[in-house]
């Protein structure tokens, strides 16, 4: 299983897709209807959709799997009693699975036979989505939740988030220790520290400042910077996220514990703690659809 992508919906998409493309540096893939697709340098069609929209949300964050792993968790969520329903998937790409809700309202989508697209080769262009971190009024209830029902795994637990992967990549998604629901940040993985260091260096070119960052992360030990966007999300540069085997120790928060005055392994980078808890805030997650009985 993999993450793929996040649709979200928004005023003015057009000019925050302008922002993607043209300072952060993504790639075009289409409009279709009201919605802007984008995409990296990877397979996957795309990795951001903007949908216009009258206020801001998180339509879904989107997985893709085999039949065998959509088979297997139709049957457990059929048995949680969560919030579901089949769908047939008219973003780019196609694809046929299921959407779940999540009980504090997360949505998320699972697909199989989605297309696939031909990789670009541009160095500076992300590869995929690296991850997708909720804010959570309970992360523990969360994190059992997704390991019980949806087949995820916890990586580790730290004072700030619990980390959970779906295959041997850290952490796909992650739940913050935020007392409340809603969108944290979306992670884009670059090709090395190079692409992320010349990402930094082309938003300072547009006077963006990193709200935290660069710095290295302890769980997963990737390189990040992040940015507060336009239209209001928290993105952010990552890369050389840790692959982690079937066995891998899950650390507990007195695991992860720095210096005085440090926050990250290198200590050399500000966090603008005010400004990312208000972004972190933007974007819930609005469920337009009735459950219904998986077949």
């Amino acid at each position: 299983m993999k993450l793929r992508s996040i649709e979200m919906v928004m005023p003015k998409a057009a000019e925050a897709a302008d922002f993607m493309l043209n300072i952060w540096k993504i790639a075009p893939a289409g409009v279709k209807n009201n919605t802007h697709y984008l995409r990296g340098s990877g397979s996957f069609p795309y990795l951001v959709a903007f949908e216009e929209g009258e206020k801001s949300y998180v339509r879904s964050v989107t997985f893709v799997c085999e039949q065998h792993e959509l088979d297997a968790l139709k049957q457990r969520v059929a048995a949680s009693g969560l919030a579901t329903k089949s769908v047939e998937s008219m973003d780019l790409g196609g694809g046929k699975g299921i959407i779940v809700e999540l009980k504090e309202g997360e949505l998320l989508r699972f697909l199989v036979g989605s297309e696939e697209v031909a990789p670009i080769e541009d160095k500076d262009l992300p590869t995929k989505l690296t991850h997708v971190v909720f804010n959570a009024a309970d992360a523990e209830a969360s994190g059992h939740l997704v390991e019980d029902v949806l087949g995820f795994t916890v990586s580790d637990r730290t004072k700030g988030m619990v980390f959970v992967r779906c295959n041997d990549s850290h952490h796909s998604t992650a739940f913050a220790r935020a007392g409340f629901s809603s969108l944290n940040h979306i992670a884009f993985e670059m090709q090395d520290v190079d692409a992320v260091m010349r990402g930094i260096g082309r938003l300072r070119d547009h006077q963006f400042t990193p709200a935290w960052g660069p710095g290295r992360h302890g769980p997963g030990d990737n390189v990040y910077a992040y940015f507060i966007a336009p239209y209001g999300a928290v993105v952010e540069f990552s890369t050389a996220v840790n692959k982690v085997p079937a066995d891998y120790k899950v650390g507990e928060p007195d695991d992860w514990t720095w210096p005085a005055n440090r926050i990250d392994q290198w200590g050399v980078s500000d966090k603008d703690f005010d400004g990312l808890k208000i972004a972190e805030a933007n974007f819930k997650f609005y469920r337009d659809w009735k459950a219904e009985t998986l077949s």
